[in-house]
Order: C-alpha cells, then structure tokens, then sequence
C-alpha cells in the first residue's frame, strides 16, 4: 500500500514539472513568404475571359486583373505561373505557387486538400448544345446513351454534366478549344462549361449552336474563392480581408469582362 502511494505521488510531481501541451505551430505563413520574396506568385489556368493570351502572348483576363490589383495593394511584384487546371490543386500544395487565382469554385471536394478565402466572384455551368437537338428540344434529350457531351476535364462543368446526364458519353479535354470544336465539328453533341464560354461560343458560330439554359436555369451556380494551403490562418485573414475592401473593383471588372465585348477590342485574338 505504501509502495502504491509512494507511485501515486511520484506521478503527479512528474505531471506537474511537464512541460504544457502546446498547438503544433504552423508552418511560414505565404503572406510571409511574399513579403520576404517581395513578389506573389499565383497559379491559374487559362479560360477565357478569365485569364487568356492576347495577340501579344500576353496573359489578361478577369483573374489577371484581381492578381495583379493584389499584389500591387501588396506592395509586392506579381509572377504568374501558368498550370494545367487538372494539376492546379497539387502544384499548390508541392509549393510551385502562393495562391491560386483562377475561378475556381469552391465545393467540399476541394476544401479537403486547400483551404478557400470568402468568395470574390460567382460562377455557373452551362451549355451550349449542336444546332441540330433544337427541334422540341428538352433537357431530358441529353440524358442518353446515344449523347456525347465534351468538357474540360477537372472542371465543375464536368462533374455537373456527368451529374445531370449520367447516360451521356462525357469526353473531357485539356483545353477550351479543342472542347468547343468537338462540337463544332459534330463529334459530341453539346459541351458544358461556365458561363460566358458557352453563349459567347454560340453568337460567334450562328446557326451552329444554341444556349437552352437561363442565367436562372444553370447547372450550378457556386461561389469562387481564393485557393491556399492548409494551416494558413494569416494569408486567408488577409485575402478575406482585401475581398471585402474590394467589392467595387471586384464587380466593375467582372462586369467589363463577363457581360461586355469591349475587351476584345483591346485584347483582340486570344490563345
């Protein structure tokens, strides 16, 4: 009994003189690494209006604008580092980049492997469908083995498409072009992207194409965000904050480059 107490004792002075349990701290913020580097690097994929190529080779676009207006509230240069979108997520995660900036949306899904910053803009999957499906045409029509739907791979649209047209054949491709022109060329039946790919690829090619979907009818509608690693608690404080402080420039851009034409006058032929 004596020998128990003695143990008892002695176990408690060795509870007390441990040292306090302490949160693992978190690795360097990006934020930091920015301002130490004094440049942000952002990862993005190409889609058009949200970051593209003009005549120039020169990256522009809705995406473009929103890093580079960061990075000057920053202080800091902007590097942009194009990326396969499929492979945007891991090359973030293996530090290839800060941020992505690219339109992407925000599902669970992704939220298990990036953490994502309040939304700064909003996106929806829509189609654009082979001129020759019009005729008493119903969404229901695309929901069959005999159906071939295109998408770009690793988008929202395709999960969407393979969502609400289980039936359908979905071939995926690794950039815009060669989707659109699989319809084109009458080898898939429709193609589902975000909006403003699909009506802006119908009025460029008349009586080839036609949109059957409203703004208020999309596949989906979900929100953007900024992605960045896990663990990050003052990068995304600090892109939270630049998104709330930034509602103006956010929707006058958008507007430019969603809902008018004027860019292309300035941007003119885009890769």
């Amino acid at each position: 009994m004596l020998i128990r107490n003695i143990l008892a004792a002695l176990s408690c002075i060795v509870l007390l003189a441990a040292p306090p349990v302490r949160a693992q701290t978190a690795p360097q913020s990006a934020i930091d690494t920015i301002e130490q580097r004094g440049s942000m690097m952002v990862g993005m994929a190409t889609f058009v209006p949200w970051a593209m190529r003009d005549s120039q080779g020169k990256l522009v676009g809705f995406e473009v604008d929103v890093a580079t207006k960061l990075a000057q509230d920053l202080g800091v240069k902007l590097e942009l580092v194009p990326t396969a979108w499929d492979g945007i997520i891991p090359a973030l995660i293996a530090g290839k980049f800060d941020v992505i900036i690219g339109g992407m949306t925000i599902t669970t899904k992704r939220n298990l492997t990036v953490n994502f910053s309040a939304p700064y803009d909003y996106a929806g999957s829509s189609l654009a469908v082979a001129i020759a499906l019009q005729p008493d045409f119903k969404l229901d029509k695309l929901n069959a083995p005999s159906i071939t739907i295109a998408c770009r791979r690793g988008t929202t649209a395709c999960t969407n498409a393979a969502e609400f047209f289980p039936k359908a054949t979905l071939r995926q491709f690794d950039d815009d072009a060669a989707m659109t022109q699989e319809v084109l060329n009458g080898n898939a039946n429709a193609f589902a992207a975000s909006e403003p790919l699909p009506s802006r690829t119908t009025i460029e090619n008349p009586g080839k194409l036609f949109t059957p979907l409203s703004q208020q009818d999309q596949l989906n509608r979900l929100p953007s965000g900024m992605a960045i690693r896990k663990g990050d608690v003052d990068t995304l404080n600090v892109l939270n904050n630049w998104i709330a402080a930034n509602t103006k420039f956010l929707q006058a851009r958008r507007h430019y480059w969603f809902e008018t034409q004027d860019w292309r006058a300035v941007v003119g032929k885009v890769n």
